[in-house]
């Protein structure tokens, strides 16, 4: 689940010792599976622990992470790093915008995964963002965008050169995408 580096682990000792007796650390995502989602760690008292979250055995302290965070920090790699400007935590998440795909997953987990982890977080500096609606019997990708995307007069160029090209060269299935978005163009549209 979650690697921490000797390091780290020595780090979080240190700063435990400083704490009341059975405080842990917490790891946790905010906005999980979100362009939006943050990772962080904070202390943990011991009555902040429920009893549905996971407890990770590290030397000199635990960690503890909920369960909806858990398959966001999948692979997630905690490190303490000291070079000649200082000393920095580096928390790393792969998966916190976007749950790991299995193996087995269906074509339109997968077209959603791409979506969220590949085009959302482009679209996201427009203040935008684009979902699946359903993917039709001819293979069509039905998007919905929103945000700065709704009514923005680029969103033809972002459709058919963008994500549509991308989309059915990553997917034999695809042969290509609709929007179904009704635009209106307010203050919220980029362009």
């Amino acid at each position: 689940m979650i690697t921490i580096s000797e390091s780290a682990q020595t780090h979080f000792a240190k700063l435990l010792s400083d704490q009341a007796d059975g405080t842990s650390i917490r790891v946790f995502v905010v906005n999980p599976g979100t362009a939006q989602a943050e990772c962080g760690v904070s202390y943990c008292p011991a009555d902040a622990v429920e009893q549905s979250d996971m407890r990770f055995n590290f030397n000199g302290f635990d960690a503890i992470v909920d369960e909806e965070s858990a398959p966001f920090l999948e692979e997630a790699e905690i490190d303490f790093v000291t070079d000649k400007m200082g000393s920095q935590l580096t928390l790393k998440a792969p998966n916190a915008k976007a749950k790991k795909l299995k193996d087995d997953a269906s074509l339109a987990e997968r077209v959603e995964h791409m979506l969220v982890t590949d085009v959302n977080p482009q679209l996201a500096n427009h203040g935008g963002q684009v979902s699946l609606v359903e993917i039709t019997a001819e293979g069509i990708a039905v998007l919905q965008f929103g945000g700065g995307c709704n009514g923005c007069s680029m969103i033809d160029v972002t459709l058919k050169e963008g994500i549509e090209k991308e989309m059915v060269a990553k997917f034999d299935e695809i042969t290509g995408v609709r929007d179904i978005t009704e635009h209106a163009r307010g203050d919220h549209s980029y362009y």
